[in-house]
């Protein structure tokens, strides 16, 4: 429903994509199309003040250019790292990787200093709700995105709405099992979730680039060192690779066998490695479905870096609809965590 005295054909949504190195956010209309774009590293480490006062200054930035373009926003939607209560948009728990981002209370604030409606989820649902808004899983009645990068985030879809689950920890399929993340000696490797032997400790970029260090000694600073020194053919990086793909790989497949989704998108920075991560991920995958889904598509994420974003801006659109609940509208400091709730958020047809 149009916001009242807005013309539907220039309605747009301020998306947002909050993440531990850089912030994001784009003008998005209606139809989904992307105006413009502009980003600023997070300052992850200097407490939420300041990551919220990144987001309102783009946010501001965004407002006065669509304006300009003679766009009317009506809303703020946010993607957002953390275990997000998208019921009134607060940040119920978080890593290390946002130093005081825990219990921040993000919709609120940025409505507050917005003049706007403003609406949060976790990112990686902000990133499936773009691929299946505008992206690869498009019409799909289900999707199950993973997206392995600097963590491993899931999200499924169901009748176009992430599953959030009983605590909105739905989707956090770095931190299931995986019989991958033990060391030579059988020790579980360390997650970042404070437990081990999880599947982010083995298959996202930094595990990738820990197992090679482990193993060759060598010097390499990144994921993506490691990918070339791989697609040079040197063994040590080969293996870190392949190690990575193929325990993520396993993971989806399993995945897949418990949720029978009608597609899978893979998206995330480590997936960029090409086929040195696509051939030993698939080939884990396959062998672990079940005989039903062996046509199962799985398909790489076309969106890229705006993919959240967008998908951040249907959050928005979606919850002015009007058999939706309230925005959050709220004015707290950027400091008060006062607003973060200790109720779970209960979607039954509900970052990650």
């Amino acid at each position: 429903m149009p916001a009242r005295g807005v013309d539907s054909a220039t309605r747009c949504v301020i998306g947002v994509d909050l993440g531990g190195t850089k912030t994001a956010a784009g003008i998005v209309d209606a139809a989904g199309t992307l105006h413009a774009t502009d980003s600023r590293p997070t300052p992850a480490t200097a407490g939420a003040a300041a990551i919220l006062a990144t987001a309102v200054g783009l946010i501001a930035s965004l407002l006065a250019q669509a304006r300009d373009a003679g766009l009317e926003p009506v809303a703020v939607g946010i993607g957002a790292a953390g275990v997000i209560d998208a019921r009134d948009g607060s940040v119920v728990s978080a890593t290390d990787s946002l130093t005081g981002w825990a219990g921040t209370p993000l919709a609120a604030y940025l409505a507050a200093q917005s003049g706007l409606p403003a609406f949060a989820v976790n990112d990686v649902h902000a990133h499936n709700l773009g691929e299946h808004w505008q992206g690869a899983s498009a019409g799909a009645a289900s999707s199950l995105l993973v997206a392995v990068g600097t963590g491993v985030g899931g999200s499924l879809i169901v009748g176009g709405e992430p599953q959030l689950g009983a605590r909105a920890v739905a989707g956090h399929v770095g931190h299931i099992a995986s019989p991958y993340a033990y060391d030579d000696g059988g020790v579980a490797l360390p997650c970042s979730c404070g437990r081990a032997g999880h599947l982010e400790a083995v298959a996202s970029g930094p595990a990738i680039l820990d197992l090679y260090r482990r193993q060759s000694g060598g010097d390499a600073v990144s994921a993506r060192d490691v990918a070339s020194r791989a697609g040079a053919g040197e063994p040590a990086a080969l293996r870190a690779f392949s190690l990575g793909a193929a325990a993520a790989g396993q993971a989806v497949g399993g995945l897949a066998n418990v949720l029978d989704p009608a597609m899978v998108v893979i998206g995330g920075g480590v997936t960029a490695a090409g086929d040195l991560w696509w051939n030993p991920f698939e080939a884990a995958l396959r062998a672990e479905l079940m005989d039903p889904l062996a046509g199962l598509a799985v398909v790489p994420a076309v969106l890229g870096g705006n993919a959240a974003v967008v998908g951040a801006a249907k959050l928005a659109f979606d919850r002015l609809a009007p058999d939706r609940g309230a925005p959050a509208t709220d004015a707290p400091s950027a400091g008060d965590t006062s607003s973060a709730t200790d109720t779970p958020f209960v979607q039954e047809n509900s970052h990650a």
